[in-house]
C-alpha cells in the first residue's frame, strides 16, 4: 500500500510536539495526536507512564502484526522480529493479533485470532498471549480448542481481570455465532456462552463518513454490515463485565462472577442488563469511577456514558476516523487507535481510500 509513501513518512521529521499540550491548563475533551504512523494500529495498551503498543489491524497487513510506538513517527516490531515473523506460518509467529491489554502485573496480554491470508497462508488455531513488559518474555499461552473457538470465529476483543485470574473476550463469531470466551487462566480451561440475544447485532445501518458500510455477503456483494458483541469492558472492581455490539446502541452488563464460575446458559442469559445507551462503536473502555468511553464511528467522536446513564459526546474531531480502539494511559488521558477502517478494500468495494498518516491520538478525560 503507497509503499514509497510509507517508507518517507518513517524518515519525516515529526508532525506533531508530544506532548503537545503538557503546561497547559486543560479542559475534558482537548486532543492531540501522538503518534502519526504509516502502518495502521488495530488496538492498543498503554502503560500508566505512556508507553504505547499497538496491534496491526489484519485488513491492511504489514511487516509486523504488534508494535511498541517509540517516537511521533516510528516504531519497532515487539516484543521482537521473531515473533513478528510470516504471518500465518505457523503457531509460533503472531499470525492475526487484534486485542491486546495490559494488566496489573506489567503484562502485555495478546489474542491472536489466527486468521491468515486467502492469497498468503491458511488459517492457524487462535490462542492468547501475555509478554512481560520488561523484556518481553513469553509468560502465558493459551491454544484455543476447537470446542470454544469452531470455525467462523473472530476472537476479537478482551477484558483482563488478573488478581482472579480470567480473561473475557468477546467474539463476533462473523454474524453467525456470536458469543462471550470466558477463560481461566489457573485451570487452562475455556467456555462459549452464546445464550442471549443481547450479544447479536441490531438492525441499524453503519455509516462512516455519510456512507454505509458493508461487508461482503455469500454472493460476493457488499450488504450492510450487521457487526455482533464487540467491545467489552470491565468494571474497576473486577465484579461487571459490559459489552455491546458494534452495530448497537445498548451497552450491557453481566455480573462476572457468573462467568467465572460456570453459570449455565440461562442464569447467564436472565442476568445480563441494560447498562446505558451507546454509540455505534468499535472500543470502549471503563474507568474506576464508572465512566463509559466508546468510539462513535459515524461521528468522528469519543462519547461519554457517565454513571447517572447520560450519554454526550466528549470531544469530536476530523481526524478521528474510524477510531478504533480505546485505553487509559497517565492520569486522565484516554488513547485511541484511529485506523480509517472503513477505507480499506474490505470495507470499501476492494479500493484502498486512506490517507496517510494512521495515528495514535489521546484525549484528556479530567475524569481522575
Amino acid at each position: 500500500m503507497r509503499p514509497a509513501l510509507a517508507a518517507l513518512l518513517l524518515i519525516l521529521p515529526s508532525l506533531v510536539t508530544l506532548p503537545a499540550l503538557a503546561g497547559e491548563q486543560l479542559l475534558p475533551g482537548a486532543i492531540e495526536a501522538v503518534a502519526e504512523l504509516p502502518i495502521n494500529p488495530g488496538n492498543l495498551a498503554v502503560t500508566g507512564s505512556g508507553r504505547v503498543f499497538a496491534t496491526v489491524h489484519q485488513f491492511r497487513r504489514a511487516e509486523a502484526q504488534l508494535i511498541e510506538v517509540t517516537g511521533p513517527n516510528s516504531y519497532r516490531p515487539w516484543p521482537d522480529s521473531a515473533w513478528n515473523g510470516s504471518f500465518g506460518s505457523g503457531p509460533e509467529v503472531l499470525n492475526s493479533a487484534l486485542g491486546i491489554r495490559i494488566d496489573g502485573q506489567d503484562r502485555l496480554w495478546v489474542l491472536d485470532n489466527g486468521l491468515g491470508d486467502p492469497t498468503h497462508q491458511p488459517d492457524q488455531p487462535p490462542k492468547l498471549l501475555a509478554f512481560a513488559l520488561a523484556d518481553g518474555r513469553l509468560v502465558y499461552r493459551y491454544d484455543f480448542p476447537p470446542e470454544t473457538a469452531p470455525p467462523g470465529t473472530f476472537l476479537n476483543d478482551l477484558a483482563v481481570d488478573a488478581d482472579r485470574g480470567f480473561v473475557y473476550i468477546a467474539d463476533p463469531g462473523g454474524g453467525q455465532a456470536p458469543a462471550l470466551v470466558t477463560l481461566d487462566l489457573d485451570q487452562r480451561t475455556s467456555r462459549r456462552f452464546t445464550a442471549s440475544p443481547a450479544l447479536q447485532a441490531e438492525d441499524l445501518d453503519l455509516v462512516v463518513e455519510g456512507r454505509v458500510i458493508g461487508l461482503p455477503g455469500a454472493d460476493g456483494k457488499p450488504k450492510p454490515a450487521r457487526i455482533a458483541v464487540n467491545p467489552i469492558t470491565l468494571s474497576a472492581d473486577g465484579e461487571t463485565l459490559y459489552f455491546g455490539a458494534m452495530n448497537g446502541k445498548t451497552w450491557y452488563q453481566v455480573p462476572a462472577r457468573l462467568l467465572r464460575e460456570g453459570a449455565d446458559e440461562a442464569t447467564l442469559a436472565a442476568a445480563i442488563a441494560k447498562a446505558g445507551p451507546k454509540p455505534v462503536s468499535d472500543g470502549a473502555a471503563t474507568d474506576a469511577l464508572g465512566n463509559h468511553y466508546f468510539t462513535d464511528l459515524s461521528h468522528n467522536a469519543i462519547s461519554l456514558l457517565s454513571p447517572d446513564g447520560k450519554l454526550e459526546t466528549l470531544v469530536a474531531d476530523d481526524r478521528l476516523l474510524w477510531p478504533d480502539a480505546l485505553d487509559f494511559g497517565e492520569p486522565d488521558w484516554l488513547y485511541i487507535a484511529v485506523n480509517q477502517l472503513h477505507r480499506a478494500p474490505a470495507l470499501n468495494g476492494g479500493v484502498e481510500g486512506a490517507e496517510l498518516p494512521f495515528r495514535i491520538m489521546r484525549v484528556y478525560t479530567g475524569s481522575d
